[in-house]
This record gives structure tokens, C-alpha cells and sequence, in this order.
């Protein structure tokens, strides 16, 4: 699992393990760390030209200790510092002592030298930093972007909010970033994950979950494999149809018939033993899904079921998503069901007594929160939190970075890692609600039932589309196939 700290916690962390190293010791571990991956990215480091851009803190004291080692391996290295008064003093020393040069970001000819570079580090700014990047920088950041060499970032592109991967203005866009002793949430989710590129993790020795007062809760995490695994429902010898598990479907309509099927789609390869469908598509979803149960007596008498999914393609139906919001066992609501139900009926463990599971997209989101849909791409993890603390439920906020919130909006946010631009299509949502509705009947909890569906239907989406558009239905026949990659490691 890769867990992400927030930069109050990192700093910790850090003062915590400084007051035990000798003075200047972590710096020199990060440096070293990062001089390796650049040596990676460059492959050749003799003869290479590297280009350094330096601000006044830390960050580019990394940058700097880093230049001086490729130097030693004999790269042309030249720092280009924008604030030369404040650059970082033993840096400096280090990178003129073996041969390295040194110009100022106002001097002619400093953006042709980014621009002309095999590699540049950008060490303009820290976690600490805020909003975009001043002025001076921004066309050195254009001109790395432009220029032929690879760029890699320290620790955080320059530019990127750390704690929430927020961009406020001009950034540095990076091939790789470097990132040290611990995950920053910014990395983990748009528009910041998109900027930092690949992300190599080096361990400078922290400790984020220990004992002493560097310790702290972690921001966000990302599941991977094995994590996955661990929750995934497996039938026992004993298991029949009913002991795993039924997942009702309450969705279509007579405009959106397809709805149903999709839904109903992803619940049957979601783990649940046995799929209720309840709506007007019964006959669309047996044609296409023979081994649904399917009723037309409503929600409250198509028999016992262990969750329920509601609201895609169901258009003005009020009274069905108030009937299912009505019943004893955990609920997730997507699409219009999320317009129809009243307030006070979307109560996770509040009014309902049960866990619900939410998964607007951004526009529903923006609608929920009453806001722009801009502020709530701009900002994934506060409006997924702040949705999850009004409303009282899980919330599963879709979109570039799909990121899942416990009930109440405290803890730790889960951020999908898996995924492809090509499930945004038609009907997509459809089926992930189904998968998340089946995982829920299964007796997964509501973060886990949201994290581990968002997981498989992100594989199921890459391995559906290998480059290419897909529909709905190729995701939702594919998340076998990432169920068992998941099983298999």
C-alpha cells in the first residue's frame, strides 16, 4: 500500500529524525537518492548535460548535492538559481568545488540552457510551498517543458499543492519525481499526480507510524495488489447462492433500460452470490442476464437481499430510491439517485442506521455541495471529505483520480491508483455501482466495498481498452480478468 502523509506530518517526522543525525546528514541522504534516479534517467551520465533550477530552500540544497554527484561522474552541470542571495550556501560550495557552474534565472541565455539540457532537476520549490510559481520561474518551467531532456522533480513538482495536489497557477511538469521518506497526498491524486509523472520513492529513514512525535495519521493511501486481495470475498465449501451474499438493482427506466443492464452487469461479477433486479427493464436485463431474479412487486417485496444499488438510469422514480433508502441493510446510491433522495434519508449511520455508499461524479458532486463542478476537480480530497461529513455517508467521488472518503469525512481517503481515460464512456458508471453494490452484499464495509470496486473496474478498464476506445459492456465483461490478476499478484 502506498500511504501518503500530509507536509505538517513529514515535517515532523523530519525535525524528529535531524535532532538524531549529525548536522546536514538527511540532506545528504536525499541527495543521494535522488542522484541515482537521475542517473537512471539519463542512462549515460558522462558527458551529459544536466541543468539544476534552484530555489532558496531545501529543496534546492537536494538539487544541488545531487548536481555535485553527477558532476563527480562527469556531467556538465550548471545551476540556475532564482534567488541567488538565499540559494542553499553548502550545496554551492559542494557543486563549485567539482567543476560545476552557476547562473542567475534573470541572466540571458538561462532558458536556452533548459532548454538545450539532457536532464533538469527542478529544485525551484518544497512541500512547503503554496499556490503557483512566482514570476521568474514560470519560464523556466515552460522551457523544460518544451526542451529536449527529461525532467525530474524534487520531491514535488514545483507548484503543486503537497497535501492536496492542487494547482494554482503555473507548475513544473515532470517525467519522474523524486519523492522522500514518505507519499505526499498531491502525488497520489490529479491534477498533481498528472504533473509529477512516475514517482520513485526513496527512503531516507523516517518514521512515519512509530512511537515518537514524527508519527501521525496517515492523508491518503493507495491500495495495490496484495491489499486488494486481502479483501476480496471468497466462497467457502459450505457457500451456496444465498450464504454469499444477494445484491438487489434498482435502476432503468423506461428512457434508460441500459442503465439496468449495466448495473446488473457489473453486480454479477462483483462476489455476491445471486442479483434482484426491481424496475421497469426486467425483460432487457433477462435477455441479456438470464440468472437475475427479477420482480416487479418494488424493493420491499422482491425478496431478501443483503444491499442495494439504486439510482442509475432511474430517472424521476422518487418512491423507488425511497423505498430502497428505506430498508435495513447497506445502500449505494449513483446517478439520479443521488438527485431523488431527500437529505435526510442519505444519513450513513445516522438517520438510515446503516452504511450507504455514494458515488456522484464531479457535476453531481458540485450539484450535492452546491458549488462548481471547477472546485471540486480542482480539489478531489477536500470535497470527497466534505461531502462525506455532510451527508454521513462513504463517498466514492469518480473522475480522473477516483478517491473514496469514509463516512463523517475523517480518517484516511482512499485514492484509486488503477484506471484509463477510456472509462469515461457511457454507461461506466453504471457498471462500477453494481460491482460496488455486489461487493457490499458480500459483506464488504462501505470504504472497502468503494476502494476495491473503483480497483477492479480501473483494471478491468486498462485490460478492456489496451489503447483503444471501449464500451460499458467490455469493462464489465473484463473484471473477471482483473479479479483474477488481483488474486494472482
Amino acid at each position: 500500500m502506498r500511504t501518503a502523509y500530509s507536509v505538517e506530518t513529514v515535517r515532523a517526522a523530519e525535525r524528529e529524525l535531524m535532532a538524531r543525525l549529525p548536522e546536514g546528514a538527511l540532506m545528504q541522504r536525499a541527495a543521494a537518492g535522488l542522484a541515482v534516479v537521475c542517473a537512471d534517467v539519463l542512462e549515460r551520465v558522462y558527458g551529459s548535460r544536466v541543468v539544476l533550477l534552484v530555489g532558496s530552500g531545501d529543496n534546492g540544497g537536494d538539487a544541488l548535492y545531487a548536481g555535485a554527484r553527477l558532476a563527480r561522474r562527469g556531467a556538465g552541470v550548471r545551476a540556475v538559481l532564482l534567488a541567488p542571495g538565499r540559494a542553499h550556501a553548502g550545496g554551492l560550495a559542494a557543486l563549485r568545488r567539482v567543476g560545476g557552474s552557476v547562473v542567475e534565472a534573470g541572466d540571458e541565455g538561462a532558458v536556452a540552457l533548459v532548454e538545450r539540457a539532457d536532464l533538469v532537476v527542478d529544485g525551484i520549490v518544497g512541500i512547503g510551498g503554496k499556490g503557483g510559481l512566482r514570476e521568474a520561474a514560470v519560464p523556466l518551467a515552460e522551457a523544460a517543458r518544451r526542451g529536449r531532456g527529461a525532467v525530474v522533480a524534487v520531491d514535488l513538482p514545483s507548484g503543486v499543492d503537497a497535501d492536496t495536489g492542487e494547482v494554482r497557477g503555473a507548475a513544473v511538469r515532470a517525467d519522474v519525481t523524486v519523492t522522500f521518506g514518505a507519499y505526499k497526498p498531491g502525488l497520489l491524486i490529479d491534477p498533481g499526480r498528472e504533473y509529477a509523472g512516475v514517482v520513485r520513492f526513496v527512503d531516507i529513514g523516517l518514521s512515519m507510524r512509530g512511537s515518537g512525535s514524527g508519527a501521525g495519521e496517515a492523508a491518503a493511501e493507495a491500495l495495490q495488489h496484495v491489499d486488494v486481495a486481502r479483501l476480496l470475498p471468497v466462497p467457502g465449501a459450505e457457500s451456496d447462492k444465498y450464504r454469499r451474499g444477494v445484491v438487489g438493482v434498482a435502476a432503468g427506466s423506461a428512457r434508460y433500460p441500459g442503465a439496468a443492464v449495466l448495473a446488473v452487469g457489473g453486480a454479477l461479477r462483483g462476489g455476491a452470490g445471486a442479483v434482484r433486479y426491481v424496475g421497469p427493464a426486467g425483460g432487457a436485463v433477462l435477455a441479456r442476464y438470464p440468472e437475475t431474479l427479477v420482480s416487479e412487486r418494488g424493493p420491499s417485496r422482491a425478496g431478501r437481499v443483503q444491499a442495494w444499488v439504486v439510482g442509475p438510469g432511474a430517472g424521476d422514480d422518487a418512491a423507488t430510491v425511497g423505498e430502497v433508502l428505506a430498508a435495513d441493510v447497506p445502500v449505494l446510491i449513483d446517478a439520479d439517485g443521488l438527485r431523488l433522495a431527500e437529505v435526510g434519508d442519505v444519513r450513513g449511520r445516522g438517520a438510515r442506521g446503516v452504511p450507504t455508499l455514494m458515488t456522484p461524479h464531479a457535476g453531481e458532486a458540485a450539484a450535492l455541495l452546491g458549488v462548481e463542478r471547477e472546485e471540486v476537480e480542482s480539489g478531489r480530497l477536500a470535497a470527497a471529505r466534505e461531502l462525506a461529513a455532510r451527508y454521513g455517508a462513504a463517498v466514492l467521488l469518480k473522475g480522473s483520480t477516483t478517491v473514496v472518503a469514509e463516512a463523517g469525512g475523517g480518517g484516511v481517503v482512499r485514492v484509486n491508483p488503477t484506471g484509463t481515460p477510456w472509462l469515461a464512456t457511457a454507461g461506466s458508471g453504471d457498471v462500477l455501482s453494481g460491482l460496488g453494490g455486489s461487493l457490499l452484499a458480500a459483506g464488504l464495509s462501505a470504504l472497502d466495498a468503494g476502494s476495491v470496486g473503483a480497483y477492479l473496474h480501473g483494471l478491468a478498464g486498462r485490460f478492456a481498452a489496451e489503447g483503444a476506445p471501449v464500451s460499458a459492456e467490455d469493462v464489465a465483461g473484463r473484471i473477471p480478468e482483473a479479479w483474477r490478476s488481483v488474486v494472482r499478484g
